[in-house]
């Protein structure tokens, strides 16, 4: 099978891809508007940037409608967000936090999930996650306009939190954190099934 993005209808484009990219990691991101109201999303679109400096970005794409999301509005106006990892144990009220509520309704309150404050940026973080990374602002990168349009949103993280129930022998390990991720369609996995394999060392080649 063979396919033209371009002469594909998006809603189309969109489960292709959820369907190619996977398993992927939920970043569980966590906003405050300037009117002070909480938002809390998860976002599938996820991935690391960088250690120097450390950097994580998600990518909010627009609804069907062309409209921003809550927290990409958010972001833009406060350049502050947390982003929390989802476990098995919160996989339901994770799910529920991905509603579509009105702009100022609190997911937290929703969901039944608890706002701590952080250390260096205004957004709360989530006290059921046991790992919050504290996030400013380093930069956005727009991909479109309108429906199902993306943001690539990278974040500077400023601050950590994780739970001393995860944090063993100085690491974290799988086993402990129980992440949970997206596959195609409204499909979610679990870390249970792994294997491991070192990188091979490779011949280091003399310029000379």
């Amino acid at each position: 099978m063979e396919f033209d993005p371009e002469k594909m209808p998006l809603p189309e484009r969109y489960g292709l891809m959820i369907a190619v990219i996977q398993p992927r990691p939920i970043a569980w991101v966590s906003t405050k508007g300037k009117d002070g109201s909480l938002n809390l999303a998860p976002f599938s679109f996820f991935t690391g940037g960088g250690a120097n400096p450390m950097t994580v970005c998600f990518t909010p794409v627009r609804n069907r409608e062309g409209k921003k999301k809550d927290t990409l509005v958010n972001i833009e106006q406060t350049k502050e967000f947390v982003v929390s990892v989802a476990t098995e144990a919160m996989a339901e009220k994770m799910n529920q936090t991905s509603a579509d509520y009105p702009y100022g309704v609190s997911e937290f309150q929703k969901a039944g999930l608890t706002p701590l404050p952080s250390f260096k940026v205004k957004p709360p973080r989530l006290k059921e996650s046991p790992v919050n990374l504290e996030c400013r602002l380093f930069q956005t990168v727009s991909m479109g306009e309108g429906p199902l349009a993306g943001t690539i949103v990278i974040g500077h993280v400023v601050y950590i939190h994780i739970a001393d129930e995860v944090w063993k022998n100085n690491q974290i390990s799988h086993a402990d954190l129980k992440a949970i991720g997206r596959l195609e369609g409204t499909w979610y996995t679990r870390v249970t099934d792994t294997f491991e394999m070192p990188r091979p060392k490779g011949k280091v080649i003399s310029d000379q």
